[in-house]
């Protein structure tokens, strides 16, 4: 039961942590276009050249540090088992790459975003993994 609520927990965790990164600090930081609809897709793939480089910046440091954070939760909650933070970790890398697919992006944005979601999944594993051992 422990390894499901680190699952949950740790998946919930990285939502949150990619929501904060990427809406509350990347778009505060660097506002949207007047009239901007962030919530809409099709708005988004037709003006992904208004969205500022900043806000695409902070979507990329969103999904490696959700990865990261989830996955270390989800590690420190279980203490006995890895399972739980590749969970999270994988359905993360999952959500990460559905929106580079989705979404008509820069090579560059969509190289980074890809190659940081595999370094925040290596870089989740080696914490999650001292906090098993660490138990």
């Amino acid at each position: 039961m422990r390894n499901v609520l680190a699952t949950i927990i740790g998946f919930i965790v990285a939502s949150v942590t990619v929501y904060i990164f990427e809406t509350v600090l990347g778009h505060n930081l660097f506002p949207l276009p007047e009239g901007a609809k962030p919530m809409d897709m099709e708005w988004i793939k037709n003006n992904m050249n208004l969205i500022p480089m900043g806000t695409k910046i902070f979507v990329v440091l969103a999904h490696f540090m959700g990865i990261v954070v989830g996955m270390f939760v989800a590690g420190l909650i279980s203490k006995t088992s890895m399972i739980p933070a590749y969970i999270v970790g994988l359905l993360m890398i999952a959500a990460t790459f559905a929106n580079i697919f989705m979404l008509p992006k820069e090579l560059w944005f969509s190289i980074s975003d890809g190659a940081f979601a595999f370094i925040g999944f290596l870089v989740g594993t080696s914490l999650a993994k001292k906090k098993i051992s660490s138990s």
